[in-house]
């Protein structure tokens, strides 16, 4: 069912604690937490606003597609790029790395009721010593915000960049956040299955060259299961979409379904692999159905992924590459509400919304505003509320709640 942008202007905000006990029910945003500009104090200039971070974002250097409303930021939580909006006056940035600009993300969940969000944390840059306390300060701003909002948290490492023979790095980091930083003993931290829950993205992809192997794999999820200094976590795997059938994107190594099986979650990566409602339901019935069944049979859950809509001209501009902005419409929400039904049809009791603040693929969620500087071509909300695509994630997390509670 798709909503309007009308009935949804009369949706209540959801303010209730969420259960940090399970997954199950939940809808969670991927949160990228990466942007910083120049002044914030992180000293990574403008990272992930322009390729050239010591350089102002101007039409030559940017690599997002959607600009961020900033109408609720106050001055000290903006900074300025070298680009114009109509009237004239400059237009704006944000930085993660201030705690208030993290927080009032929290305030947008809480208020539109968004369970949480799993940490994006790209461990081939934690040996990066400006990267690394970037990363750890966001940490410390989401749990605060998680814990001052009431929702719930989770890590995401992301294996892009790790090779093969490194998985040490990645259990050397984790247990460095569970036995220093302790973010696991948050209040709220989520938990699935009665452990921690710690998501890992990358398993199994035919591109894994930067990737762990199939070996490094088993090592890692072996590690997870049995070093008590790794917090013995509940997994959730990030994986191809074409998984289960060996094909596409996916390896064609039947190992892989045995190192899946030692998983507690499976979620498998869909972003650009339909472009309209009816690709998306179809998906759903034909792929995700059959996805389900398999992970039942293995005692497994299943995570699928949805996302409004995709753009990333100015990114791939940067590496010579033509993209047309808004290459997957949104279609005023149709396509982002075509996925939630079509998944909750298929029998998905979860869903991880990619992403909240994803501006550079042209996936964010959260506020962006339709009146972008006219220097550059920009995808927009296409006139809509910048707040509408909260508003429908919010409206998913009530209806993904009832099949928690039916479950239970």
């Amino acid at each position: 069912m798709f909503f309007s942008a009308t009935a949804l202007a009369h949706a209540s905000p959801g303010v209730a604690e969420v259960d940090p006990g399970t997954l199950t029910g939940k809808v969670m945003c991927g949160y990228q937490g990466w942007f910083n500009a120049t002044g914030d104090g992180a000293g990574r200039g403008y990272h992930h606003w322009s390729r050239s971070g010591k350089r102002k974002p101007c039409p030559d250097t940017i690599t997002f597609d959607l600009w961020p409303d900033l109408s609720e930021f106050p001055e000290e939580e903006r900074f300025p790029t070298e680009f114009q909006h109509a009237d004239g006056s400059t237009a704006e940035v944000f930085s993660s790395f201030l705690e208030p600009t993290v927080h009032r993300h929290f305030e947008w969940m809480r208020d539109y009721g968004i369970h949480g969000v799993f940490l994006q944390r790209f461990i081939h840059t934690l040996d990066q010593p400006q990267h690394k306390r970037h990363n750890d300060t966001v940490l410390a701003h989401v749990r605060g915000g998680a814990e001052k909002t009431g929702r719930v948290f989770a890590m995401m490492y992301d294996t892009s960049g790790l090779g093969s023979g490194q998985s040490q790095r990645l259990l050397d980091d984790w247990r460095e956040l569970v036995t220093e930083t302790r973010i696991t003993e948050s209040p709220r931290y989520l938990n699935h299955k009665g452990r921690p829950l710690l998501a890992i993205w990358g398993c199994g992809f035919r591109d894994d060259k930067n990737r762990p192997s199939l070996d490094d794999w088993e090592e890692i999820l072996t590690a997870l299961r049995t070093d008590p200094t790794l917090g013995n976590p509940a997994v959730m795997l990030g994986v191809p979409t074409f998984w289960r059938e060996l094909r596409r994107d996916s390896l064609e190594e039947s190992r892989l379904h045995e190192i899946l099986a030692m998983a507690d979650v499976i979620s498998p990566w869909t972003v650009g692999r339909y472009r309209d409602p009816g690709e998306a339901r179809r998906h759903a019935a034909e792929i995700a159905t059959a996805d389900i069944a398999w992970c039942e049979e293995h005692n497994l859950d299943y995570l699928p992924v949805a996302f409004p809509g995709f753009s990333w001209h100015h990114l791939q501009k940067r590496h010579g590459r033509d993209q047309p902005v808004n290459s997957i419409p949104r279609r005023r929400g149709e396509f982002l509400q075509s996925q939630i039904d079509a998944y909750l049809d298929a029998g998905a009791e979860m869903l991880y919304v990619a992403m909240f603040d994803e501006v550079d693929e042209g996936t964010a969620i959260f506020k962006c505003t339709n009146h972008p500087p006219v220097d550059a071509p920009f995808a927009t909300f296409e006139g809509l509320p910048s707040d509408h695509y909260l508003k429908l994630t919010g409206r998913a997390a009530r209806r993904f709640e009832e099949v928690g509670r039916r479950r239970r």
